[in-house]
């Protein structure tokens, strides 16, 4: 079974309502369900592209806000999701990370400035794109193209509604 990467956009009080939740039932039930539409499956498309950047020479800044996009930040207690019967993250045993609203402003900024297309045809042109690895056969720009556009926007849109981020593998 594959690991993929999940993300949701949240405001802070339904976080706190979720934490609230999971303290008060005595099965620690957070209730966790955010709607559909602020979710985001890159499935297991953010190693290939941190690669891709790696392999492209991307400057350290960028690099560590795609980072930050896929991995969140470990500052922001989130283990009440992922206690069990409740778990959030329950294949990858990974305790879910987020990102405050100030950290999604400044990385869908940066996310903004990074031109994929160039970064992929790069790696692509040099014959490195086999190194991207997952097993994938073939091209991968155009899957990658579409999930970090994915990304992008999501970021976009979280940042313009000062959401928070919340990250795991599932």
């Amino acid at each position: 079974m594959a690991i993929i990467q999940q993300l949701a956009r949240v405001p802070a009080g339904y976080l706190d309502a979720c934490r609230r939740s999971a303290a008060e039932s005595p099965d620690g039930d957070h209730r966790w369900d955010p709607p559909s539409g602020d979710c985001l499956d890159l499935d297991w498309a953010p190693s290939m592209l941190k690669r891709a950047c790696e392999l492209a020479r991307l400057d350290a800044v960028h690099r560590e806000a795609l980072r930050s996009a896929t991995h969140g930040d470990s500052g922001i207690d989130l283990g009440f999701l992922n206690a069990n019967r409740h778990a959030i993250a329950f294949f990858s045993n990974s305790t879910p990370t987020a990102l405050h609203p100030a950290d999604v402003a400044r990385v869908s900024t940066l996310l903004g400035e990074i031109d994929m297309q160039a970064i992929l045809r790069s790696v692509v042109d040099s014959g490195a794109g086999s190194t991207l690895g997952y097993g994938f056969v073939g091209d991968p720009t155009e899957y990658l193209l579409a999930h970090f556009g994915a990304l992008r926007g999501f970021y976009e849109e979280a940042a313009r509604r000062r959401l928070l981020v919340v990250l795991w593998w599932d």
